[in-house]
């Protein structure tokens, strides 16, 4: 029963004969242990002056200054969220003019869905962004089930209405909009997935607006699906957007069990290899996840090709839904951006208010896909 404390002790034992090795003197063992507590001091010293947490968080070129965040209160506690979460009344006659037209041709928008806090300001335009509505195609009824989300779910939802695509491109030319996003609810209760539908009905505003329309799509996983991926990548679209929502660690808890990190980088992958002049996904922020694992996420997603991203903080939409961890500083936000811009990402957006389709036609990224369509169509 002795073997055990022996062989500490031979260890112990030949590693002093290490340290004693290591300076060149017959110096008395205590100054030998003297010396080592004053090494080790020494190390404490240089740890506690050397970088902190932050300075890990980006490139040496941006830092995240000031607090990080704060935590969320329990939902039964009334207490105020921060003052940067604050947003007005949406108005204006833009956002009535493209409210009424909805619920004349009994379209669904995201932005109403979702609650989105930016609906205003993204309909109104002005400010040195283009008028974006965001459609959301095949109904209002999802076959998933993500934490998150306010959109309803069903395992069957509705059949597809046929002559959604036709009445889409006719809305959308009539308001005569710069730019539009086109998203969707999963429909894993179809074959395809609803890529023809979402294909076709990109097709038709195209064609109706001469081509002039620049159109996002953002569009579901199709379970991996590259098939789904390459028909619309190829409809002639300018953005093929998919969300991951969150970082890789965080996935199972966030989003339903059919989403994956994975599955969603493989769609964003053949979507650029299929000829997606722009990938773009989004995350969100204050789920629980660490500013380190952001930092990584934002890079392994530039690694794989993707183009843009936007970071914003997740709201909980009702009490049946996963709590907000902690409310995430508009300075950390702008740090993260920074540090996506430093990555090589060709646009980002982060903010508490920040939605994935947020000021999609901002006027930089707008200029963006212009020019190259010109420059193609010079070099044609």
């Amino acid at each position: 029963m002795q073997l055990p404390h022996r062989r500490c002790a031979q260890q112990a034992l030949q590693y002093a004969r290490l340290i004693s090795h290591s300076h060149a003197s017959t110096a008395a063992t205590a100054n030998v242990q003297e010396s080592a507590a004053t090494s080790l001091e020494s190390l404490r010293t240089r740890l506690a002056e050397g970088p902190a947490l932050q300075d890990f968080l980006s490139t040496p070129e941006a830092t995240i200054p000031g607090g990080y965040s704060v935590p969320a209160p329990h939902w039964k506690e009334k207490v105020r969220k921060p003052d940067w979460l604050k947003r007005s009344v949406p108005g204006g006659d833009k956002y009535v003019d493209i409210k009424s037209k909805l619920r004349e041709l009994k379209l669904h928008t995201v932005c109403e869905e979702a609650r989105c806090p930016n609906i205003g300001e993204c309909w109104g335009g002005g400010d040195g962004h283009t008028a974006t509505a965001t459609i959301m195609l095949m109904g209002d009824t999802c076959t998933r089930g993500c934490r998150f989300c306010a959109v309803k779910t069903s395992r069957a939802p509705p059949p597809l209405d046929p002559d959604e695509p036709e009445n889409t491109a006719k809305a959308v030319a009539a308001w005569g909009i710069d730019y539009v996003v086109l998203t969707s609810v999963d429909r894993d209760d179809l074959p395809d997935g609803g890529a023809a539908h979402i294909s076709a009905t990109i097709r038709k505003l195209k064609e109706k607006t001469d081509g002039k329309l620049l159109v996002e799509a953002l569009v579901p996983d199709f379970q991996g699906d590259t098939g789904s991926v390459e028909l619309i990548a190829r409809s002639g679209l300018d953005v093929y957007a998919h969300n991951v929502e969150t970082v890789p660690r965080l996935q199972s808890v966030v989003r339903d069990r059919r989403a994956n990190w994975e599955q969603s980088l493989s769609t964003l992958r053949a979507a650029k290899a299929s000829g997606a002049r722009i990938t773009k996904t989004s995350l969100m922020l204050g789920c629980g996840e660490q500013p380190a694992e952001v930092i990584a996420a934002m890079q392994e997603l530039r690694d794989n090709g993707v183009d843009v991203v936007t970071l914003g903080q997740y709201m909980r939409p009702t009490k049946r839904h996963m709590p907000v961890v902690d409310f995430v500083t508009p300075e950390a936000f702008s740090g993260y951006e920074s540090s996506a811009k430093n990555m090589g990402f060709v646009y980002a957006a982060a903010g508490p208010m920040v939605r994935s389709s947020y000021r999609a036609g901002e006027f930089y990224l707008s200029s963006v896909l212009r020019r190259d369509s010109q420059d193609e169509a010079a070099s044609g």
